[in-house]
């Protein structure tokens, strides 16, 4: 009895140890793989929020992590990739979250040029409801587009609002906290940048 205890002890260790080895190197092997995958998609949705033709390197190369809770929804650093062309500074993607969805939080990112305009913003996680405050995913609609080309004109820039509380962007039929959150989100960002701007561009590519 004792004997075949041990014995299948030993089995079950022999067994642990090869399931262990080969999801090791099943990591090893596709480690690259999805680091590359990860790195094409977001190159993806920087190109959506900075147009590809007002820059020449490389976005996510281009990396410095920012921090400020108030403005950016989080205390966790966030990552900021800057664009250039010829050597100058073009624009920025800042990676934000809008704490106040009515899922949860909203993880987007806000593309805006030199002068503080916005060229793109997309959402890159989200748990609003599906058929209604999904429709900040640009696979539902395409609302999200309608900050392209704007511009905050400071802290007390009421247009930066949804409809319903006299701004200029449309809310959702039954789901007005979800657009709120992000207008409100986006709203920051701009005012964070142009408040930051020289400040970001100074800062060391460290995002690793």
């Amino acid at each position: 009895m004792i004997n075949a205890m041990k014995k299948n002890g030993g089995l079950l260790a022999i067994f642990a140890l090869l399931a262990t080895t080969l999801v090791s190197v099943t990591n090893l092997l596709t480690e690259d793989r999805i680091q590359e995958q990860q790195q094409k998609e977001l190159l993806k949705v920087l190109n959506q929020v900075i147009p590809a033709d007002s820059h020449d390197n490389e976005l996510y190369k281009s990396c410095t992590l920012i921090n400020n809770e108030q403005y950016l929804g989080t205390p966790t650093p966030m990552p900021a990739y800057v664009a250039e062309k010829a050597g100058q500074k073009t624009g920025i993607a800042i990676e934000a979250v809008a704490p106040d969805g009515y899922s949860g939080a909203i993880k987007l990112v806000v593309g805006l040029n030199i002068d503080g305009k916005v060229t793109g913003v997309r959402v890159l996680n989200h748990n609003e409801t599906p058929g209604l405050g999904d429709k900040i995913d640009t696979r539902i609609s395409n609302w999200i587009n309608s900050f392209t080309g704007k511009k905050v004109n400071g802290e007390k820039d009421t247009r930066w609002a949804v409809r319903k509380d006299g701004g200029e962007f449309d809310q959702f039929t039954g789901a007005t906290i979800t657009p709120r959150a992000v207008v409100g989100a986006v709203k920051r960002v701009s005012l964070y940048y142009q408040q930051n701007q020289q400040h970001i561009f100074d800062q060391p590519l460290n995002c690793g």
